[in-house]
């Protein structure tokens, strides 16, 4: 193998390296703006692979009209330049809104931010191929060697990234790394470290450039209230923001992504800020009535909030969580009251897989979904094999409680999720409870779930005698639901077919202004 073909190799092993890294970022760095979702990955691998395609065909053009190692250290050099222009390009426009669909919205972005540096790398490998062949009789070895290194960097790439590079360093970081790679490669492989002259310029050029931008362009976006921390997980960017409750309290608020997850005020594991948290401890309350032990399992964790609470106010309950990032379950020890010495169990570990290998057949007294996370929603835990699942780890009388976000009149989703679980415990034993008593516009429901009918007088008699004017829980009467599920179109979720995103995209669009209200 001569040098001209080790130097090829090593080019297009490079860029596509980087290209795999930018595209594996890209998931990462918009999700504070649109969310992890079918949308976002679509959109993300349709824009760079179109960025390749139409950069591979561009650069042929160039390759035989500027056969020259120069014509590849100017593509190098620009596609350095278009790395470092992701971060800043993200941190200004991400939040912008357009009159359009989310998906629109999305498709949008992620081609002003991404499709440049993609099509920019994409028109590297025939300029390569072009510079090496020499000799047309060794074309298909020539060209077979390129191509096989350009698949390896593309898989060292995704694998490196997605496994540890976010989580080491960061996106912003990792962007910065990838726009020096391309810059030096710039001057290693286009013949600029021949002309030292060049290499001076090319670095009293960028250097102040990049020191000058650096706080704002690689740097995450903060306000004042973010503070103790800002952690890309291999799950979520996660922030920790000052929060004021409603009576003055200080408390401590988690962000996943864009949504503010859970809010704990440290002195006070008692209180519960969001409605359906309350509305899940009238539930238990009432149970507890007749019963001196309790167990109960979370699907999500989230800041730990009333796990945390169980543990306080119910010295006898087992308290079990599921939550998949073990980085919110430090932060939940390191800054939101949860004490080492805690009687709660944390299981790190997917969902689905966990219930799948549950020994604790028929003894859960509670089940608590919370692991639907605004535009994120994991699809295979809404469907209908997954509730089977649940249900098998319910005692007969026991109770799955889940909240969600939707529009009781014109949503998509609600209906669906209870349609499916009607499916599993059978029709009239699924019923929802309502924080907005006028059940207008979009608001967080409580689906209630349970193979033993609920007798929803007793516990609305015993929580109004309790609490008084202080109940949370507004049931929807189970004639009232079933009038209302008759006139609304849904879809049994199944591990086959499950178009969460699909459905819940119309009330996000609403939610946060991407398009009118229809």
């Amino acid at each position: 193998m001569n040098s001209e073909v080790v130097k090829a190799n090593i080019v297009v092993f490079i860029a596509s390296f980087c290209t795999l890294v930018i595209e594996l970022v890209a998931g990462r760095i918009m999700a504070p703006y649109v969310g992890v979702s079918l949308y976002t990955w679509t959109s993300i691998i349709g824009v760079v692979l179109a960025g390749i395609s139409i950069g591979a065909y561009v650069g042929g053009v160039i390759a035989d009209r500027y056969p020259r190692a120069s014509t590849l250290g100017w593509l190098l050099f620009l596609s350095g330049l278009g790395a470092l222009a992701i971060s800043p390009l993200t941190n200004l426009i991400g939040a912008a809104k357009f009159p359009t669909t989310l998906m629109v919205r999305i498709l949008i972005l992620t081609t002003f931010i991404f499709f440049l540096p993609s099509c920019i790398l994409g028109m590297i490998s025939p300029v390569v191929v072009k510079l090496t062949l020499n000799n047309l009789s060794e074309t298909g070895n020539v060209v077979g060697k390129i191509y096989a290194f350009s698949t390896l960097g593309s898989i060292i790439g995704t694998f490196a990234t997605g496994f540890f590079l976010i989580s080491w360093m960061g996106t912003r970081n990792i962007l910065l790394s990838v726009a020096v790679i391309l810059i030096l490669s710039a001057l290693v492989f286009g013949g600029a470290f021949n002309r030292k002259r060049s290499v001076l310029v090319v670095i009293a050029f960028l250097a102040p450039l990049v020191l000058a931008f650096y706080g704002y362009a690689f740097k995450p976006p903060l306000d004042k209230d973010i503070y103790y921390l800002y952690k890309e997980s291999d799950y979520y960017t996660l922030k920790l923001s000052k929060y004021h409750t409603k009576d003055g309290q200080r408390a401590e608020a988690l962000i996943l992504d864009n949504l503010i997850h859970s809010i704990n005020v440290l002195d006070n594991p008692a209180y519960l800020d969001y409605e359906y948290l309350r509305i899940y401890d009238e539930f238990v309350t009432w149970r507890m009535r007749d019963v001196k032990s309790l167990k109960t399992l979370f699907v999500g964790g989230g800041g730990y909030t009333y796990p945390r609470y169980l543990e306080v106010k119910n010295p006898a309950a087992e308290v079990d969580v599921v939550e998949i990032d073990p980085e919110i379950t430090r932060i939940a020890h390191e800054y939101l009251g949860i004490p080492k010495d805690t009687r709660i169990r944390s299981f790190n570990e997917d969902a689905r897989w966990f219930v799948m290998n549950c020994q604790e057949k028929g003894k859960y007294d509670f089940i608590f979904g919370d692991a639907f996370n605004d535009l994120s929603i994991p699809y295979h835990l809404t469907t209908r094999e997954f509730a089977a699942q649940l249900a098998a780890l319910l005692k007969p009388d026991g109770i799955l409680l889940a909240n969600l976000i939707d529009n009781y009149e014109k949503g998509l989703f609600l209906p669906s999720y209870i349609r499916t679980l009607e499916e599993v415990f059978g029709k009239g034993h699924v019923n929802l409870v309502a924080i907005n008593p006028s059940y207008e516009g979009i608001s967080t429901w409580v689906v209630v779930a349970s193979r033993k009918k609920i007798d929803f007088d007793d516990f609305i008699g015993f929580t109004r005698n309790e609490r008084g004017f202080q109940m949370r829980s507004h049931v929807v009467a189970q004639e009232r639901l079933q009038e209302h599920l008759a006139k609304r179109p849904h879809v049994i979720l199944t591990d086959d077919y499950a178009p969460v995103d699909n459905l819940t995209a119309p009330i996000f669009e609403e939610r946060f202004g991407y398009k009118k209200n229809r």
